[in-house]
């Protein structure tokens, strides 16, 4: 089977995300990486491309010179990674959306809930995919755990716990350092820095497992080193629309966190807790009996489990794969349209546009909870309500 082609725009020389995607996206064989604007520095960009692998031709300068090649070739990419700085995710994205080519966009997807709103629909006008890279759902035992709330194996919903918080940004005497700094300011970040940094990946997790969506929170948010403008902590409640209850705390000056992104679900007759930090573990307590761990890649998992473990039981898989299993259902749904067929159900799994669209309007309605005092607000998209 002849491998699909794929492009990115940023993830260059030195960035953190750029090589998980790398690795993601040509793990399965699925994708060739086929054409790059790696740099927002021309012939930086044009230099790595090529040391990666890129034909010159296709080593772009910049994403507008690579929308114009890739439009004119016959074999033009099939897919195309947004990976810049979040306040061009937009423009980019709706650019390759027009130009008729599939997108897989970082998150945040959009600065605003309008650009939000404005790239679903266009998502749905044209036909193609427009993903969002919330990439640790492709775990395979987060994936898991959605199948056991699906089939009712903890019963209803009552309440999901979530966090994301790390210690990496705590140093006040660091505050001030550039690659720190421009994260905690509105003119570079927007209204939120660390509930939009890390928060959704905590709250697009929850809506991912339960299978329901965040109706309305209240959030309490705070700028704990004082000459930030924006919050480096924030505690978040928030209603569902199946019946549960939220709690995401999210913080960036957790000393001794490193990376702890989480969640625990509990329902009325079991529940249960995964961490990514040790992804090959779910933790499952049914109701008046033992704790159970379910190691990935064991027998008798779900069909979304099985699909999405590469290695055998005992060994690690982590976020590069996880990246992978998203990539691996961009190309089953890929495939599925040129091919006029049903995808399979085990991969139609992949964050979409709305979920995207969920997120910014989560994060707009955080800081406008947080400025008052934590007055709970509609946390749904205005096309959602």
């Amino acid at each position: 089977m002849a491998k699909l082609n794929w492009g990115m725009i940023g993830g260059g020389e030195g960035s953190q995300i750029g090589p998980a995607h790398r690795l993601g996206a040509g793990l399965d064989g699925e994708f060739a990486f086929a054409a790059g604007a790696l740099d927002h520095r021309p012939e930086e960009g044009k230099a790595y491309g090529r040391r990666l692998g890129l034909d010159p031709d296709r080593a772009y300068g910049s994403w507008q010179e690579m929308l114009a090649g890739e439009k004119a070739r016959d074999d033009r990419v099939d897919l195309v990674t947004v990976a810049t700085p979040n306040a061009t995710h937009f423009e980019i994205t709706k650019a390759f959306l027009e130009a008729g080519f599939h997108v897989l966009c970082e998150k945040p997807m959009t600065m605003t809930v309008e650009e939000g709103e404005e790239l679903v629909h266009m998502a749905s006008h044209t036909g193609r995919i427009c993903a969002v890279n919330y990439g640790y759902s492709g775990y395979s035992l987060v994936r898991h755990m959605r199948a056991m709330v699906a089939r009712g194996d903890i019963g209803k919903v009552r309440v999901v716990v979530a966090e994301f918080a790390h210690g990496h940004h705590a140093d006040a005497t660091d505050a001030d350092n550039p690659r720190v700094r421009w994260r905690y300011d509105p003119a570079q970040a927007g209204v939120s820095a660390q509930f939009a940094d890390c928060g959704i990946h905590a709250l697009h997790m929850a809506s991912f497992v339960t299978g329901q969506e965040v109706n309305k929170l209240s959030a309490d948010t705070v700028s704990a080193i004082e000459v930030r403008t924006l919050e480096d902590d924030a505690m978040v409640n928030f209603r569902m629309d199946g019946g549960a209850v939220g709690r995401l705390w999210t913080s960036s000056i957790a000393i001794g966190r490193q990376h702890g992104l989480g969640i625990q679900v509990f329902g009325e007759t079991g529940g249960l807790r995964w961490t990514q930090e040790q992804p090959n573990q779910l933790y499952y307590m049914p109701l008046g009996q033992r704790l159970q761990v379910i190691e990935r890649g064991e027998g008798n998992l779900s069909p979304e489990a099985d699909r999405t473990s590469r290695v055998t039981v005992g060994h690690a898989e982590g976020m590069p794969l996880a990246f992978g299993n998203i990539y691996a259902d961009l190309a089953e749904a890929i495939r599925a349209r040129k091919e006029g067929r049903t995808m399979d159900p085990a991969a139609n799994l992949y964050p979409r546009a709305e979920d995207g669209l969920r997120s910014m309007a989560a994060v707009f309605a955080v800081a406008e909870s947080g400025k008052a005092e934590g007055k709970w607000v509609d946390a749904r998209p205005p096309m959602f309500r």
